[in-house]
C-alpha cells in the first residue's frame, strides 16, 4: 500500500501577451518558472508541467497548500 500522498499547492502566476500574439507565463513564487503558449489555457498547462519539475528540484520550497475553499480565476472565451 502506498503512503505517499500528493498535495496540492497554489503557486501564482503572472501572465503577460506579448506584442507575438503569444502568452508568457512566471511566477515568484516559483524561481525559473517561464512558460509560453498561443492561448491562456495552453500557457496555464505549461507553467503547470514546468512546476511541478521545478518543485521536485527546489524541495525547499515553502508553498502554501490547497485550502478546503480558495477563490480561482476562471477565464471564459467569448468568441
Amino acid at each position: 500500500m502506498l503512503d505517499f500522498v500528493e498535495r496540492e499547492r497554489i503557486v501564482r502566476l503572472h501572465i503577460q501577451r506579448l506584442s507575438e500574439g503569444v502568452y508568457l507565463a512566471t511566477s515568484e513564487d516559483v524561481q525559473g518558472l517561464v512558460a509560453q503558449g498561443r492561448t491562456v489555457a495552453e500557457t496555464v498547462e505549461i507553467a503547470r508541467d514546468v512546476a511541478r519539475k521545478l518543485i521536485e528540484a527546489q524541495s525547499d520550497l515553502n508553498l502554501p497548500e490547497v485550502k478546503e475553499s480558495f477563490d480561482y480565476p476562471l477565464i471564459v472565451n467569448q468568441g
